[in-house]
């Protein structure tokens, strides 16, 4: 079941104008499959995130974080507690090229598939950032799903967030 809005204003790093984030409960069926593909793909347990773009109910592409052979030995963002979207510069897996959401759309456009009005179902993470929106827009991405409360579950700053256990049982 999809909810509506959240009742209460989360503040994202970065949300573009006029852009909105819906959210999924955790047994939604593109979800479950963007949760399976995280988990199989990671290269590191703290960031893991996969996205399924979904376009007439079928799946068009998928993408992994981190998904490529720069992240194996370790994330340098991790190694230095860097603040979520910041110091893409210093860890090359995560370069906005790689992120779950421009994998997924590299993968349906390898596919030949329009991705004009699709959605995007991500997991492992409460935001997108602005590397993401671009191509998410620039592709004609229609909506974006996050998790039910991802914005304390993948949060960092969020005391009861799940961060290095998000494959247990939410």
């Amino acid at each position: 079941m999809e909810s509506e809005l959240k009742k209460f204003k989360i503040e994202y790093p970065y949300l573009p104008e006029g852009k909105r984030i819906l959210y999924v409960f955790e047994d939604n069926k593109y979800m479950v499959l963007a949760k399976e593909y995280a988990e199989k793909y990671r290269s590191n347990l703290e960031q893991s995130g996969a996205a399924v773009i979904v376009k007439n109910k079928k799946v068009i592409g998928i993408g992994a974080l981190g998904n490529n052979p720069t992240h194996i030995e370790g994330c340098e963002r991790i190694k230095h507690n860097m603040p979520t979207g910041e110091g893409y510069d210093l860890c090359q897996g995560c370069n906005p090229k790689f992120h779950s959401e421009a994998s997924a759309i590299r993968d349906a456009e390898e596919k030949g598939e329009n991705i004009l009005d699709a959605d995007l179902y991500l997991w492992g993470h409460w935001w997108c950032c602005k590397d993401c929106w671009e191509i998410m827009i620039k592709t004609g991405i229609k909506n974006v799903y996050l998790l039910q409360n991802s914005e304390i579950l993948f949060n960092k700053k969020a005391s009861n967030n799940i961060i290095g256990r998000q494959f247990d049982k939410i």
